[in-house]
């Protein structure tokens, strides 16, 4: 399978963020491989968008949203690490947040990173999968398009489902578009 490229960011985040749904995310530790197929993800925007990280303008915290594409963006959110993958159009803002993932590779790992031994609530939300696949600030920045990075993202055999989108989860202001996209009928997307 072959790692996305640089260009598959370069796009409108909802477009990226539904386009992410079936693809694989991967997180290298040493010697081993944790795999998980993404089935949610939310879109976010610059200054116009109130639920945002950019809503206040560029600040040294969420530099890396105005920045290149396909890079990492990890923040803290009631204690838990949110992976987020930098997405937008040349000279924009936006990021997409992973917000869910079936897994696939390296499951008993991930229970032993969780401490828990239920496959369906293993990675059903953003703080859940961070937690399982190990990621923390520590790879904030790093770029998913790179052969020898920790996180890549590849593409993925071709799958029929069906992907329905809501408004996203957890934030007081929302734009009033729904950006927040998964996988219908999977049990691994996350309960609102």
């Amino acid at each position: 399978m072959k790692i996305l490229s640089r260009e598959f960011y370069e796009r409108d985040p909802a477009e990226v963020a539904r386009e992410l749904l079936g693809k694989i995310l991967v997180r290298r530790l040493n010697n081993t491989v944790l795999k998980g197929k993404i089935v949610e993800a939310e879109a976010y925007y610059g200054q116009n968008d109130p639920a945002s990280k950019a809503y206040r303008g560029r600040k040294r915290f969420n530099e890396l949203m105005f920045r290149d594409v396909g890079k990492t963006f990890i923040y803290m959110v009631h204690g838990n690490w949110l992976l987020n993958i930098v997405a937008h159009p040349r000279g924009d803002v936006g990021a997409v947040l992973i917000r869910a993932l079936e897994p696939l590779e390296g499951v008993e790992a991930m229970m032993r990173n969780r401490g828990i031994q239920d496959i369906y609530s293993l990675t059903n939300g953003p703080g859940k999968l961070t937690k399982a696949m190990m990621i923390t600030n520590k790879l904030n920045g790093v770029d998913v398009t790179d052969n020898n990075s920790e996180i890549q993202i590849l593409e993925s055999v071709r799958e029929n489902f069906n992907i329905k989108n809501s408004y996203r989860i957890g934030v007081r202001k929302d734009l009033p578009v729904k950006l927040r996209f998964y996988i219908a009928e999977n049990r691994f997307v996350s309960k609102p």
